[in-house]
C-alpha cells in the first residue's frame, strides 16, 4: 500500500539503513566480545561473570536511545549551543580532577561517578570539541580567515579544555582533541600555512608531554624496545601480541577458547579487546570486523559529501575524524605500531561514556543525511 504521509515517507527515505544496521551490528559484537573477554575477571573482582557484559548492555541501551534522539534533533541547533556545550565540558573535565567528585584509578583521575555507573567527561569532551570548532570555521565560511583570530577563539579555548584532559592523565584524548580540531580547521578551508605553523607546536607539545611524564616515557622505551623491562612496561604489549599470534592464523582459536582473558592482559575487555577477538577468529575475524569500520566511515563520508549545507558537511567531517582516528590509534597500538595509548575501539571496547558518545556522533550523522 502506498504512503500517503509525505512526513513519514520523507523521514523514512532519509534514514541510512546500512549506517544504522552496520552501527547495530558492531554495538552487537561488542557486547559479545565484552561478554568473552571479561567472564574471568569479572567473576574474579564481582563474583558476577556477567558484571561488566550488563553494564555495557544497560549502556547500550541509554547510547541507542541518544542515537535516536539525535538523529531526529536538529544539527544546526546543537551548533547554536557550541559554546555552552563546551563551557560544560571544561566544567566537567575541572569537577573530575577535585577528589571525592572524580574518581582516581590506576594512578589517573578521569570519571564522576553518576550512581552505579561512572561518566568520562574526557569522553563528552570529543564532542563539545566537534561542535564548537565546526560552528567557529562554518561562521569563517564567507569570510577571509586571520591566524589571530582563530588562535583567540578557536585554539585558546581548545587548548584549556585539552590542558585539563592532560592532567587526569590522559595523552591519548587530548592528543584526539587536537588532531579534531585540526581536522576540521583543514576541511574548513583554512591557510596551509596555518597548519604548517600550529601542527609543529602540536608535535612539540606531545614530546614535552611525553618526556615530562615517567610512566609516558617507560611506554615509549617499551614501544621500542619489546624486552624492555618485560614483566613492567612492556608485560601489556607483549601479552597483547602472543594473543594475537596465537592458534591458527586464518581462524584462530575458537571463540570462547582465548587464553589471553584468564588475566594474562590488563584490562582485557577495554584497550586490548581487538587481541582477544583476533586469538580467538583470526585473519578472518580482523578482517570482517576492519571491513565493518571502513564501511561505516564509507557511509560517513558519504553523508558528509552529500550534506545540504556547509555547516553539516564539516560538523559530519569532524565526527569522522573522530571514529576513524580511534580506530586506527587502538588497532595501530594492538599490533605495536604505536604505543599504547588507552583509546577504545569505537562500539567494541567496554566503557559506557566511549559508547553513549559514538552512538550520539552516528545519530547526528543520521540526522545530516535526512536533512540533505
Amino acid at each position: 500500500m502506498e504512503d500517503r504521509n509525505p512526513a513519514l515517507k520523507s523521514a523514512k527515505k532519509g534514514i541510512d539503513i546500512p549506517l544504522l544496521g552496520v552501527t547495530i551490528l558492531l554495538v552487537f559484537i561488542g557486547l559479545l566480545a565484552i561478554y568473552d573477554a571479561s567472564v574471568v575477571s569479572a567473576f574474579r573482582d564481582f563474583g558476577d561473570k556477567l558484571y561488566y557484559f550488563k553494564n555495557q548492555l544497560i549502556w547500550a541501551g541509554i547510547s541507542l536511545t541518544a542515537l535516536g534522539f539525535f538523529s531526529f534533533f536538529n544539527y544546526h541547533k546543537l551548533l547554536k549551543l557550541s559554546l555552552p556545550i563546551l563551557g560544560l565540558a571544561i566544567v566537567l573535565l575541572v569537577l573530575v580532577l577535585i577528589p571525592h567528585i572524580g574518581t582516581e584509578a590506576y594512578g589517573a583521575r578521569r570519571w564522576i561517578n553518576i550512581g552505579n555507573f561512572t561518566f568520562q567527561p574526557s569522553e563528552f569532551a570529543k564532542l563539545a570539541v566537534i561542535f564548537y570548532t565546526a560552528s567557529i570555521m562554518a561562521k569563517f565560511e564567507n569570510f577571509k580567515i586571520y591566524l589571530k583570530d582563530v588562535l583567540s577563539v578557536l585554539f585558546l579555548p581548545i587548548t584549556i579544555l585539552t590542558a585539563l584532559v592532560l592532567v587526569e592523565p590522559d595523552l591519548g584524548t587530548a592528543f584526539i582533541l587536537v588532531a579534531i580540531t585540526l581536522a576540521i580547521y583543514f576541511v574548513g578551508h583554512s591557510p596551509i600555512w596555518h597548519l604548517m605553523l600550529v601542527i609543529p607546536m602540536a608535535l612539540v607539545s606531545t614530546i614535552a608531554a611525553v618526556i615530562t611524564q615517567p610512566y609516558r616515557l617507560e611506554r615509549l622505551k617499551s614501544f621500542i624496545d619489546p624486552n624492555y623491562d618485560p614483566q613492567g612496561a612492556s608485560y601489556q604489549i607483549n601479552q597483547i601480541i602472543i594473543a594475537i599470534s596465537s592458534g591458527n592464523p586464518l581462524f584462530g582459536v575458537g571463540i570462547g577458547s582465548s587464553r589471553s582473558k584468564f588475566a594474562f592482559i590488563p584490562e582485557v575487555h577495554s584497550d586490548a579487546i581487538f587481541a582477544v577477538l583476533v586469538e580467538e577468529t583470526g585473519f578472518i575475524g580482523a578482517l570482517f570486523l576492519i571491513s565493518l569500520f571502513l564501511f561505516l566511515i564509507t557511509r560517513a563520508l558519504n553523508i558528509a559529501r552529500n550534506a545540504s549545507d556547509y555547516q553539516g558537511k564539516i560538523l559530519a567531517m569532524g565526527i569522522i575524524g573522530m571514529l576513524s582516528l580511534q580506530v586506527l590509534l587502538n588497532l595501530a597500538s594492538n599490533v605495536a605500531l604505536v604505543p599504547l595509548t588507552g583509546v577504545p575501539l569505537p562500539l567494541i571496547s567496554y566503557g559506557g561514556s566511549s559508547l553513549l558518545v559514538t552512538m550520539s556522533s552516528i545519530g547526528i550523522l543520521l540526522n545530516i543525511k535526512r536533512q540533505a
